[in-house]
């Protein structure tokens, strides 16, 4: 009888949400681990977090932490990553980084898994998390890509607070309570950019998500189009987008135009869309059924709606695109990959 292979398991950023949510992941699909080192800064050393009944005491991330660790998730920011992952490669850990930092290196895979799972046997070391916005576009575009071709992709996207962290989310509550009480909202966290200028979140939208560039688009903007260039594998894709931060606190939503290489018929594409894997088809507007993102918090699946042919375009078609930023953007993305290096390792 064989055994299964066990695996040193270490969580980078262990106490921030997307490490929370990792760890949640871990538990609840029973993850073959042989032992779990939690790391994060030394300012949350020494915390310790349950982790299926045991409590285990985080410690200070440092080069020497990855001896003996067979797989790393990271996900404390793209300075930790650079600066740590090399150490991690050099004891033999495979990395799958949730930051901004390999995402476009030339022989780092960027991986999608219901998109280009096969990309992670050419890892060297790392394998890249795409963005969250990112992500949840491409799984839902790759049964068309595959079956019709894809030449262009508009995207506006309205994004969760979530997505810049616990202190933009305590930002939208307390203003949303000084708003209601007619007092002035005084922001002091969003836009996040070089930039000391703030713009109230609350009742508001903020179109503007990382630091702008010289092009005049945002860094989140230009991370949406060279990423789907790289998943895809398709440097021909015409790809533009535009960010929008709104008052939600968890599930991002896009807007998405599509232009296909061939012709279609609207059924097959909503058959195709409900088969594929990790994508749920909500799509009944008769009964005002359509992805929320109220509905997709807490939840690994991408949901795909609103699903129509283009009125001026008939190749074109229009969708509304909805996932969890921290779970299917993030934590189940990174744990789907681990899963995948542990089978393949049995």
């Amino acid at each position: 009888m064989s055994t299964q292979t066990l695996f040193n398991v270490a969580v980078v950023g262990s106490t921030g949400a997307v490490g929370e949510q990792i760890l949640k992941l871990l538990a609840e699909r029973d993850f073959p681990i042989k032992s779990l080192k939690l790391l994060s800064s030394a300012r949350s050393a020494g915390t310790k977090i349950a982790f299926k009944g045991q409590d285990i005491t985080v410690e200070e991330a440092k080069p020497e932490s990855f001896a003996g660790v067979d797989i790393a998730l990271f996900s404390a920011g793209g300075d930790v990553s650079k600066a740590l992952i090399p150490h991690a490669i050099e004891h033999g850990t495979v990395c799958i980084d949730n930051t901004n930092a390999y995402r476009m290196d030339p022989g780092t895979p960027l991986v999608v898994p219901e998109v280009n799972i096969d990309k992670v046997n050419e890892h060297k070391g790392v394998i890249a998390n795409p963005n969250c916005s990112t992500i949840q576009m491409v799984a839902a575009l790759k049964p068309l890509y595959d079956r019709f071709g894809i030449s262009r992709i508009i995207v506006s996207t309205y994004q969760a607070v979530s997505g810049a962290g616990a202190k933009a989310i305590n930002e939208m509550l307390r203003q949303s309570r000084e708003v209601l009480e007619g007092n002035d909202p005084n922001p002091d966290i969003l836009p996040v950019g070089s930039l000391p200028v703030k713009h109230q979140i609350a009742f508001n939208a903020i179109p503007q998500i990382d630091k702008f560039q010289e092009n005049g688009f945002t860094l989140e903007e230009m991370k949406m189009i060279r990423e789907t260039k790289k998943i895809m594998n398709d440097e021909s894709l015409e790809v533009t987008a535009t960010c929008v931060r709104i008052p939600v606190v968890y599930g991002h939503s896009e807007s998405v135009y599509v232009e296909l290489k061939q012709d279609f018929d609207l059924s097959e594409v909503k058959k195709l869309l409900a088969e594929a894997p990790g994508i749920e088809l909500q799509d009944d507007p008769d009964n005002q059924v359509y992805p929320l993102a109220t509905d997709a918090a807490g939840k690994n699946e991408v949901f795909v709606g609103r699903v129509r042919r283009d009125l001026s375009n008939p190749r074109a078609l229009n969708l509304w695109i909805v996932s969890d930023n921290l779970l299917k953007g993030a934590a189940w993305n990174a744990v789907q990959i681990a899963e995948h290096i542990a089978n393949t390792r049995k």
